[in-house]
């Protein structure tokens, strides 16, 4: 893989802090996939990778209890997303084998949730089948296809769980008897934000026969709007930011994490606090993930 080409759109993540580490040499490879052709209700995701990057060059090497940028951080060129929406998903595909094939862990900012299941399949085509899916979302996004897309990031973990990934689903508050069914029907493990929010749950058990490898799917509007109005479906009564972090620390112990993506930011437009949030997030799940590899070593 050759190294990405930084652009004012679309610098290198942390870029004021770290030389852009070499493909080879990277732990963490991040991609951005600008994708944004369904919308249910307010638009922007196309903007997220952008601002996600930009608002990097604010942070701090140390996140607080580490420095994951020591373990190498390779921006990617952003994936095309001029094409039909199958051709963005194989090209998202393509992208994502490639992260794999040179030995780095997928760092996804998107762009609508559709981008997952490029995502997915790339980690298939890149020889890994055996993991599982672990979902932060306020919506289920189970529909076999909305408003007649079967490619909508509505319908995007029912593709996902069609290629027998199996799901586990964290914070999901909005959902349809369709998607109900589906759970029942695909095995879909779920405990929804009307447990984990009242109740304040940090930690969670992953069932014994649940993948041990995990790839860590993140969509903004999982977590409460007072934290991330930033997105295009926000659904109060969700996440909070301790607790989005201490359930994804949770996973890490137990399972792992061969990748994460942010999904479904939408920035507004001169209120920069939540760019810089979606990007201090990145970051901090990048050393969540450093911290639990190296406590396994």
């Amino acid at each position: 893989m050759s190294d990405a080409i930084p652009t004012d759109e679309f610098p290198i993540f942390l870029g004021s802090e770290i030389e852009q580490a070499a493909a080879e040499k990277a732990a963490f490879h991040v991609l951005p996939v600008p994708y944004e052709n369904t919308v249910s209700y307010g638009g922007g995701t196309r903007y997220g990778p952008s601002s996600i990057l930009k608002a990097s060059w604010q942070l701090e090497q140390w996140d607080g209890k580490s420095k994951p940028c020591a373990q190498g951080i390779h921006t990617c060129e952003p994936v095309d997303c001029q094409q039909s929406p199958g051709e963005v998903i194989e090209a998202i595909a393509e992208a994502t084998q490639k992260i794999v094939e040179a030995g780095a862990m997928p760092v996804v900012l998107g762009g609508e949730h559709t981008v997952t299941l490029g995502v997915v399949k790339g980690l298939i085509n890149a020889g890994i089948t055996d993991f599982g899916l672990v979902q932060v979302d306020a919506h289920a996004d189970l529909r076999d296809a909305f408003e007649g897309d079967p490619l909508s990031h509505a319908s995007v973990m029912r593709r996902i769980v069609n290629l027998d990934i199996p799901l586990l689903q964290l914070g999901i508050r909005a959902f349809c008897e369709e998607e109900i069914e589906a759970r029942d029907r695909y095995g879909v493990r779920y405990l929804d934000a009307d447990d984990l929010v009242p109740q304040r749950i940090q930690q969670i058990e992953i069932p014994e026969d649940f993948p041990k490898k995990v790839f860590f799917t993140l969509d903004i509007d999982g977590m409460d709007p007072s934290v991330f109005p930033s997105t295009g479906t926000p659904v109060p009564g969700g996440l909070d930011w301790y607790q989005t972090l201490n359930l994804f620390e949770s996973v890490a112990s137990q399972r792992e994490i061969i990748g994460f993506d942010i999904m479904e930011f939408a920035p507004i437009e001169g209120f920069h606090a939540y760019d810089f949030a979606a990007s201090l997030l990145t970051y901090k799940l990048m050393g969540l993930v450093e911290r639990s590899e190296t406590a396994k070593a």
